[in-house]
């Protein structure tokens, strides 16, 4: 076994049944024994794998297909959920993709259920949706915070989890990944925000406040995974201080789900053989008509 390839699968190495969150390495690498160097190479060498399954998914989406595929990612500020996307998508078809980032609600969706902005945001099928931070926010922030009574955000649980039910039935594939860094590199990496101007941008002062939750909020991201990792809308829990692993492990789960769905090319709606005939037709048709005119 080469330093370059997994000793375990990602799906089960990073699986989050049983996972506690408080003893987690979150710099070590779930079954994958290279460094650097061999976890970018890797990414390097699956990226190929990954565009075809995500075209296969979206050609079959233009045919009729039904199917669609759901990435949730949450975790702290600066866990690298940006950065995963900007790296493991960058080669795919910008039409078979969405991206949407759920923020603090705005006036408009806290007049309407929790679930309603998460709702409109569902990808159609053919399509591969990517959220970054989710439905679980309203769990997490009210939890942490106190923002609201007890009683609402715990029956939270179950309502994600049937909503999640419902979204899987109508055949969408539904993969969400927690991503888990240290309180040290958080810090190490918001500091490089606020010395670099070109990062500015990014460094929110409440994200610092947030420092003084820490324990509250690994209490909440655990509570998530107890509660909500089903089979049918899996946990899957990165070790992320190494953002080059992150993106590797992410980039392996998705192709393994995509996988799953074995949808290969959508057949022609058409007979090819008649379609090349009008073609050499119409290519010979169309030389004649440039032979007719003066140049």
């Amino acid at each position: 076994m080469t330093a370059d390839r997994w000793t375990e699968p990602a799906i089960t190495a990073l699986n989050a049944t049983g996972v506690r969150v408080d003893a987690m390495n979150r710099s070590s690498t779930p079954g994958f024994p290279g460094d650097k160097h061999h976890g970018e190479k890797a990414l390097h060498d699956i990226e190929p794998e990954l565009a075809t399954l995500q075209l296969q998914l979206y050609a079959n989406g233009r045919a009729g297909g039904k199917d669609s595929l759901l990435l949730i990612l949450q975790g702290t500020d600066c866990s690298g959920k940006s950065s995963l996307v900007r790296h493991v998508f960058r080669g795919l078809d910008p039409q078979g993709l969405e991206y949407h980032a759920f923020r603090v609600p705005t006036p408009i969706e806290r007049d309407h259920n929790y679930l309603w902005r998460i709702q409109k945001a569902l990808p159609l099928p053919g399509k591969l949706s990517i959220f970054d931070r989710s439905q679980y926010e309203d769990i997490i922030v009210p939890r942490v915070h106190n923002t609201l009574p007890k009683e609402i955000w715990e029956r939270r649980y179950d309502e994600i989890n049937s909503f999640e039910r419902m979204v899987t039935d109508a055949g969408t594939t539904i993969v969400k990944l927690m991503l888990f860094i240290s309180p040290e590199e958080q810090a190490k990496r918001q500091r490089a925000r606020l010395e670099n101007p070109a990062k500015y941008w990014k460094f929110d002062p409440y994200d610092v406040t947030q420092h003084a939750y820490w324990d509250q909020f690994q209490e909440a991201y655990q509570s998530v995974l107890d509660r909500t990792n089903t089979d049918y809308a899996p946990w899957y829990a990165i070790p992320a201080d190494h953002k080059w692993y992150t993106r590797l492990a992410a980039a392996e789960i998705l192709i393994a789900h995509l996988r799953k769905l074995d949808l290969g090319w959508p057949p022609a709606e058409f007979n090819v053989e008649e379609q090349l005939h009008r073609l050499d037709d119409a290519v010979i048709h169309s030389k004649g008509n440039a032979g007719d005119n003066p140049s």
